[in-house]
């Protein structure tokens, strides 16, 4: 199968999950992942699927192929990076999934989704201080609430230490 073909394929596979065929997707993907076991996208892709369909365990193996070397496009690798964190955490798998996710946030500082996630698995290991202090302060510069806005320099200040006290 040449390159283009596997392109046309994969652009398939992608519009029958978005269009709510999901079965089909994954019939799909996995041929391709048979015939191209070395693509990221491919990878990718039939990892996103799995997790859509909630055979999380089954995504796992993709995801972390997918994330091997350096041919995932950008956007493609953060959902990724959170993908796979995320089913991690689902699985029980938090120390893993913490360590995921803070990948994903050095390498994606600004996604706000990706430090929502690695809260809740900090949480789920006990870290609730530093879990706590990512979420005031992803609300206290994301939030669009004028009480909020308000009160930004405060949220800030305390998130910094959550413990102090006058």
């Amino acid at each position: 199968m040449s390159a283009q073909k596997k392109d046309e394929l994969l652009t398939e596979a992608v519009r029958l999950r978005e269009e709510g065929h999901p079965e089909q997707a994954r019939e799909r993907l996995l041929s391709l992942t048979a015939a191209f076991p070395d693509s990221v996208e491919v990878a990718y892709q039939t990892a996103w699927v799995h997790d859509v369909l909630g055979l999380e365990a089954e995504a796992v193996p993709y995801y972390e192929r997918s994330l091997q070397g350096d041919g995932l496009a950008e956007e493609d690798r953060r959902g990724a990076l959170l993908g796979l964190g995320s089913t991690y955490r689902i699985l029980g798998r938090f120390g893993q999934a913490v360590e995921t996710l803070r990948r994903g946030v050095s390498e994606f500082p600004d996604d706000g989704a990706l430090r929502t996630f690695l809260s809740m698995a900090l949480f789920n290991t006990g870290e609730h201080h530093e879990a706590m202090q990512l979420l005031l302060r992803l609300v206290a510069t994301t939030s669009d609430s004028p009480g909020v806005q308000q009160y930004r320099p405060a949220i800030e200040h305390y998130a910094a230490d959550l413990t102090r006290t006058m």
